[in-house]
């Protein structure tokens, strides 16, 4: 089934640059062109489409205006701007309406990329409800003692951005939130980046400082929403599995950016849980009831109420952001890693690694996470995982860092 992308720009030049220099995706995408906000309001209106990308500086309704209309309207479509305009109060208007960001000029291979990795992700929920719900977050609740602390030093009078960077890599939340932005073109940097640290470097004090004061990218978790459900215990959780991650890659002997891109997974991989809570309140603390009543495993809990799990959910919010392929493939699949095509050694297998010893560690018979055997004698590393086990001991015991 062809995917269908609509295009929007106040400038015929432009639209019909983008008819001919995609000519080769017409066998893949039914394409359809707006010259303004209005007309592609009408065409939403009119037909369904995937995706969305639009140009930021129209006469009338600008672009973050169309977005904010579309995401109200329409959740489930991918919101991409494409604009030549990169400065400061643009990306203000577009970080809560907007999925991914594209600078002018971008050429074919970068939009194909973009919209084709868009449109796979939405295989990955069966749940038009969930992707509807998922596709509408402009931010995620953060640990309340972090939260206050970045806060504090923003409003400091000699505020550290390394400091406030360390901070963001505590955070399952900021630091999804920071990657999605510091990975758009807006920023002109030519790799993806994967450390939560060097993302708050990139974006620099002034644009934090208005991201988190003004336009409020980050929110603090009220305790009462979840009964049951411990942000606090997810928080270290995840810290944890970061860390054995990042240390198992580095044993490894992994590359540098693999090395990064493990700790970022390990610390996101339950992203998904968040989001369900948050979002669902009432229906995830039932979930948790099952888990326990049924001792099952959480996310076959989650599987039975939802038809999918935080592993899915948490990946296809990620991949919507824009954070790198290897990144979002291993929260997708950390409970079964032998679905990934990956078969190597990667970030996806430390995060599975890593997450399976910290339940074993934990003795939750009731939420065991099992340890995919198969797939690591298939890799040839059976033999490692006595030493591995003794490393996840040195990373418990360091407090998961």
């Amino acid at each position: 089934m062809k995917r269908r992308i609509l295009f929007v720009d106040d400038e015929p030049n432009v639209l019909q640059g983008f008819q001919r220099m995609l000519r080769s995706m017409r066998n893949e995408w039914d394409m359809d062109f707006a010259s303004g906000g209005e007309e592609a309001l009408r065409k939403l209106e009119e037909a369904p489409f995937d995706v969305i990308v639009s140009d930021m500086r129209m006469p009338g309704m600008n672009g973050a205006q169309l977005l904010k209309e579309v995401a109200r309207r329409y959740p489930n479509v991918v919101r991409i701007v494409l604009s030549g305009h990169s400065d400061r109060e643009y990306i203000l208007q577009l970080v809560t309406t907007t999925h991914q960001y594209l600078a002018k000029p971008c050429d074919a291979e970068t939009i194909k990329d973009t919209v084709n990795r868009a449109c796979a992700l939405r295989d990955l929920l069966t749940s038009k409800e969930l992707g509807a719900l998922v596709s509408q977050i402009k931010s995620l609740p953060s640990l309340p003692s972090l939260y206050t602390r970045i806060i504090e030093i923003l409003q400091s009078d000699d505020p550290s951005l390394q400091k406030i960077g360390e901070i963001v890599s505590e955070d399952i939340a900021m630091s999804a939130k920071v990657l999605q932005l510091v990975n758009s073109s807006f920023f002109g940097i030519a790799r993806r980046i994967s450390n939560p640290v060097q993302a708050v470097m990139f974006l620099g004090l002034e644009t934090v400082k208005a991201l988190v004061l003004s336009v409020q990218i980050f929110a603090k978790w009220e305790s009462s929403k979840v009964k049951g459900f411990d942000i606090e215990r997810l928080w270290h959780h995840s810290m944890t599995v970061g860390a054995m991650a990042k240390r198992l890659a580095e044993t490894e002997q992994l590359a540098a950016r693999a090395v990064d891109e493990a700790f970022t997974a390990g610390l996101l991989h339950d992203v998904g849980k968040l989001i369900l809570a948050a979002s669902l309140p009432d229906a995830y603390q039932k979930v948790m009831a099952a888990s326990k009543a049924q001792r099952i495993p959480l996310w076959r809990a989650e599987e039975q109420a939802f038809g999918t799990t935080h592993a899915e959910v948490g990946a296809y919010l990620l991949g919507l952001w824009g954070l790198p392929t290897s990144i979002v493939e291993a929260v997708a699949w950390h409970h079964r890693p032998a679905e990934c095509p990956a078969r190597t050694f990667c970030p996806l297998t430390t995060v599975h690694v890593a997450n399976a010893l910290w339940y074993q560690s934990a003795h939750e018979e009731d939420n065991v996470q099992v340890l995919d055997t198969a797939l690591i004698e298939s890799m040839g590393l059976a033999e490692r995982l006595s030493a591995w086990q003794s490393l996840y001991d040195q990373v418990a015991a360091q407090g998961g860092k």
